[in-house]
């Protein structure tokens, strides 16, 4: 467990500090992996559970890594784009010794994307020569993977369509609300969109969106690559960010952040299925009312 200070400078002059995490879980089956996330919730008890969860993760698909992730709390949205790379320069800088290609890789993950990647690679490679392998999700120019940028919501559909056939129900027509609308929420939204889904309802820290005949989902994606939010879109119901829970569909995912379905949710829920797409979006209690239920 490494926890350390970050101390940038803003733009005004102004120096800030925020707390930085990167907890390594278990390396039994190769070089850890594991996220980065910038949220103002972040702390060590958060960091932990995500650490071990990464465990199981690379374990349950057979690959060869083991569980680490990272974390520092720090709101992006309040901070510039000099700011935003200031603050992970200083933070790689800090945690330089325990990363590297053999033997624990970040990623992006919460309010993280490409560029902080990059800035990532960039930071190490000053102290240990040219690593593009020292980070996974950096920009294709910087030796990065097609496709990473939407595997997740890509698998999450294909997870809902293959767990769909295995119940015997159509996903064609198929109502979906999805509780963020992140990176993750966003392309899954595409591509079960794709694939004949009916999105309903989404939701994102600003509130949610309704239309029960299903949401341009086309024009939707292209407001939030610009706007980086659901906010001003007009073409549905605007909802309160709660209001998701409580909404009629088929099927749910919980794609934003880690515990949104406790008890009262799972009881409230109006859906057949939920996909987690999230990282423990689904509390014990919560997990308890669901098998009460039936839930697949």
């Amino acid at each position: 467990e490494m926890k350390v200070e970050v101390a940038v400078e803003l733009d005004n002059g102004e120096v800030t500090t925020y707390t930085g995490y990167r907890i390594q879980h278990n390396d039994a089956r190769g070089p850890m992996k594991g996220g980065l996330r910038y949220h103002p919730t972040v702390d060590v008890e958060d960091v932990t559970a995500l650490s071990s969860l990464m465990t199981w993760k690379t374990a349950v698909v057979n690959i060869p890594f083991g569980g680490a992730k990272g974390g520092i709390n720090c709101d992006p949205s309040t901070l510039s784009s000099r700011e935003l790379e200031r603050v992970t320069r200083r933070f790689v800088s800090n945690i330089k010794e325990i990363i590297g290609p053999n033997v624990d890789i970040p990623a992006p993950d919460v309010n993280t994307n490409a560029q902080v990647m990059a800035w990532v690679m960039d930071e190490y490679s000053r102290f240990y020569g040219f690593s593009p392998a020292v980070v996974t999700g950096k920009p294709i120019d910087l030796h990065g993977s097609l496709g990473r940028e939407e595997a997740t919501g890509r698998g999450v559909a294909y997870i809902a369509a293959d767990i769909m056939a295995d119940l015997g129900k159509p996903l064609q027509g198929a109502r979906v609300s999805i509780q963020g609308f992140g990176n993750v929420g966003s392309f899954t939204a595409l591509f079960l969109h794709q694939m004949g889904a009916t999105v309903t309802a989404v939701s994102d820290v600003t509130g949610g969106l309704y239309k029960p005949d299903g949401l341009p989902i086309l024009e939707l994606f292209d407001h939030v690559r610009v706007q980086r939010t659901l906010k001003g879109f007009s073409d549905a119901e605007a909802i309160t960010g709660d209001d998701i829970f409580t909404l009629p569909c088929d099927v749910f995912i919980p794609a934003a952040l880690g515990g949104v379905l406790d008890e009262n949710r799972a009881k409230e829920l109006q859906a057949e299925i939920v996909i987690e797409a999230a990282n423990a979006p689904t509390t014990p209690q919560g997990d308890a009312i669901f098998q009460k239920r039936g839930f697949p």
